[in-house]
């Protein structure tokens, strides 16, 4: 009898249960939910509960706090790919008068436009949103903390100046906006800003005791766009999805690979944690693999997305207490325990289905100095360049169909790579943003700036 590729195992379904166990009678909280994602569906579901003969299941709306952000990030990612705005533009083009209008939009989403942390007292997430009504009360008399694109400096009124952008730009409210070209489309049913049955309760739990106080569950008015959101695991299982495959709908592939790319300044202590921010992301470097989503807390809940792109595993996890277990790193153990017991199956490799032969007289070794490369034909109808052995510079190209390449990534991001021929059309050298590589180390044929020495290779004498 075989198994389904799409089910899990039952030892990994084990593991996944025996891990939220854990975090909910450790943590301490009446109840925790998690899901899983994989190959584009969710392929499993647990909850631990405090109440017996109950579990909350994927239809039962958490609060979701910052993971909000993203949302809001996807509408302003939006705009820009339908040439509203353009990422390096200032607020003050679109938004003028909020004080903070030198930050760029692109600053704003990687929360590195200088912003403070939080709006002016009395502490927003406990206080009705009313008494924030306009975009100053948010902001306060010294919005500004920090030289504008220096750090990262994580800012919830970064995201509130975000959402007022989207509403002037779309003559909306952001959750107007928000429904129509996000929830609408991504099919997103129990995910709004005020909370539907069946949904949890937010509770603080004693920190030397084991009884609890209930929280109280305000709007949070102009602070919407940085944590209003209520969701389940369903919809933030699908969300997981989209944000890593895109969907035209909303956002293409590009894009959202795009939200995945570090874009903020790192602090010391974010390169030491292997931490890094996006357009509306947290990227973490953990158990040997890149993992991106977001974490989020209000009064009474804490909630986390967690995505492994390359093994192709997502979690969600949701929980409805004040403080008590690290979210992030739940999400980031069930993605490993998928990735590792259960390993994502290659496709199976093809030919290409044909080859220009100017590009592959190109494949093969070439030398930067004395440094040995190799170039390769990649699937896509680029190239890629990397080192022989060990670390070095190396970087996928994009064929721009004049018969050079652009650089994808890395030190190489951006820059040109063209062959350079002979008058009889022969390959003299590779042209990477004017550094050479040939064929042989500082090859006497090819143009070697610096001249090579006329007495050549030599021993010792």
């Amino acid at each position: 009898m075989t198994t389904p590729q799409e089910e899990l195992l039952p030892a990994t379904r084990r593991a996944l249960t025996h891990r939220i166990a854990v975090a909910q009678a450790e943590g301490r909280t009446p109840s925790l939910v998690a899901a899983v994602v994989r190959g584009g569906r969710t392929v499993w579901h647990g909850a631990r509960t405090s109440v017996d003969g109950h579990g909350p299941d994927e239809n039962v709306q958490y609060r979701i706090g910052s993971i909000t952000k993203t949302f809001t990030a996807v509408l302003v990612l939006r705009l820009r790919d339908e040439g509203v705005l353009d990422l390096g533009d200032p607020l003050e083009k679109h938004l003028p008068g909020t004080g903070v209008g030198e930050a760029t939009i692109a600053e704003l989403l990687a929360h590195s436009g200088g912003l403070a942390a939080e709006s002016p007292a009395p502490w927003w997430e406990r206080t009705p949103g009313s008494l924030r009504p306009e975009l100053a009360d948010v902001l306060g008399e010294q919005p500004l903390l920090h030289p504008v694109g220096r750090r990262h400096h994580y800012s919830n009124p970064g995201y509130t100046v975000l959402g007022a952008l989207v509403e002037k730009l779309r003559g909306a409210s952001w959750e107007e906006v928000l429904q129509r070209e996000v929830l609408d489309p991504l099919g997103l049913e129990r995910t709004a800003t005020r909370p539907s049955a069946p949904h949890a309760g937010g509770w603080a739990v004693h920190p030397w005791a084991d009884v609890m106080l209930a929280e109280p569950t305000e709007d949070l008015g102009r602070m919407a766009p940085a944590g209003q959101l209520w969701s389940t695991t369903g919809d933030l299982a699908r969300f997981a999805v989209f944000l890593t495959q895109g969907d035209d709908k909303v956002l293409g592939a590009e894009t959202v690979r795009e939200m995945r790319a570090p874009a903020a300044p790192a602090e010391a202590t974010d390169v030491v944690d292997g931490a890094a921010y996006g357009l509306g992301l947290q990227l973490q470097h953990r158990d040997g693999r890149l993992l991106v989503g977001h974490s989020g807390s209000l009064p009474g809940f804490l909630a986390n997305l967690t995505i492994g792109v390359e093994d192709d595993v997502a979690a969600v996890v949701l929980t409805n207490c004040t403080s008590g277990p690290l979210l992030a790193g739940v999400g980031s153990d069930l993605v490993r325990i998928v990735a590792e017991a259960e390993p994502r199956i290659p496709e199976p490799w093809r030919p290409l289905r044909g080859v220009d032969a100017s590009v592959l007289e190109l494949a093969g070794q070439w030398y930067w100095g004395t440094q040995a490369f190799a170039l390769r034909l990649t699937p896509d109808g680029g190239v890629s360049l990397g080192p022989l052995s060990g670390q070095g510079r190396r970087s996928r190209f994009r064929a721009n169909g004049d018969g050079s390449w652009t650089g994808l990534e890395g030190y190489y991001a951006g820059e040109s790579l063209r062959a350079v021929r002979r008058p009889d059309g022969a390959v003299s050298h590779l042209d990477l943003g004017s550094f050479v590589f040939t064929r042989q180390p500082y090859d006497e044929g090819a143009v070697v700036p610096g001249g090579v020495d006329p007495q050549g290779w030599q021993g010792i004498g």
